[in-house]
């Protein structure tokens, strides 16, 4: 364990940029890898058609990222139950998302695994993961809103006996979690549509939500949560327009549960909505667009992900990408100044 733990500020920084140093060190390196293999992005047939440049542009760019993160958190964190569950979570969905990005690679188009096999695997994690912090961390079985009220949902629950242990299974609260998890992650992979997008818009997230596990008194988490950010941050600089490399589902489908995960473990999951209140949108727009063309055969974007619509509009790539970007930081860190002042926010 690197620094000094009486200043966990100072750690979290300095994780975030060890995170960043190895993702800048490593990147060029398994950019060169991909290109020799010929494993490139396949853009959507009905995509923007200025994307179709990206065509065969070099993806899993998360595998990376997550190096960068396990690397960080052996590094410069204490191994405590709470981290190392989060970190075993993030990097198993990684590895569905990598998963995904190989077969999308090998059958040369823009979708990997079915949706069916896909949701298998992401409900095994959270299915795993809940009950692990409900076990093993000492998660409340509750949705705490800020300011204090909470809604309990340890009503409905299984009480096993293992080895003479108590082992819960709160059903209620293991829809809740899978709902949070699947929700982010694919959330975040909806949001991988423009260069820098989802890698902007998670650092930030993810900075906010190691801000909250620090306030939580949890440095551990925290330093989680700056290395996932500082990942997102050295890869920016290769994915920044015009992108290198794309992070591809094992990347945005990683960074969506990591920072779930971060949410639930300090029991901060309505807090964690507000602040991934861009995501909700992405995912929202296009729920919106499914739904209208069904029963009406009209569209109510130009193109969904939202981001997507004002592209249709005339709008450059770029400043899409700059105005989310501006809007995410300026929503996020107000609700974090917001939670600052008011310490019951966190009680």
């Amino acid at each position: 364990m690197l620094g000094n733990a009486s200043y966990p500020t100072y750690q979290a920084f300095l994780a975030l940029g060890i995170a960043a140093l190895i993702t800048i060190v490593l990147m060029p390196l398994w950019i060169k890898i991909l290109k020799y293999e010929s494993i490139g992005q396949q853009v959507r047939a009905d995509g923007p058609k200025r994307h179709l440049v990206k065509q065969g542009t070099p993806t899993m760019g998360g595998v990376v990222i997550l190096i960068a993160i396990v690397l960080t958190c052996l590094i410069m964190a204490k191994h405590t139950t709470e981290m190392l569950l989060v970190l075993i979570a993030t990097v198993a969905t990684g590895v569905l998302g990598l998963i995904d990005d190989l077969t999308s690679v090998t059958h040369g188009r823009s979708l990997g695994l079915t949706p069916r096999a896909k949701m298998f695997g992401l409900t095994l994690i959270c299915i795993i993961f809940c009950l692990g912090a409900v076990n093993f961390c000492g998660v409340p079985a509750e949705v705490r809103f800020p300011g204090g009220f909470a809604i309990d949902l340890s009503v409905l629950s299984t009480t096993f006996d293992v080895a003479g242990t108590p082992f819960t299974v709160p059903w209620l609260f293991v829809v809740f979690t899978w709902l949070l998890i699947a929700g982010f992650s694919n959330a975040v992979n909806l949001t991988d549509g423009l260069d820098g997008l989802a890698g902007g818009t998670s650092m930030i997230a993810l900075l906010i939500m190691a801000a909250i596990a620090f306030l939580c008194g949890d440095s551990n988490l925290a330093i989680f949560g700056a290395a996932a950010a500082g990942g997102c941050l050295g890869f920016l600089w290769f994915n920044c327009y015009p992108a290198s490399i794309f992070m591809g589902d094992t990347g945005s489908l990683a960074l969506g549960t990591g920072f779930a995960c971060m949410g639930i473990v300090t029991n901060t999951e309505v807090s964690s909505l507000i602040i991934g209140g861009l995501f909700i949108v992405e995912a929202l727009s296009v729920m919106i667009q499914v739904v209208s063309y069904h029963f009406t055969k009209k569209r109510v974007f130009l193109m969904a992900p939202i981001h997507h619509h004002f592209e249709q509009k005339g709008w450059a790539e770029t400043k899409v990408a700059r105005s989310v970007l501006l809007f995410s930081s300026s929503w996020d860190s107000d609700f974090l100044c917001h939670c600052r002042r008011r310490s019951r926010f966190w009680s």
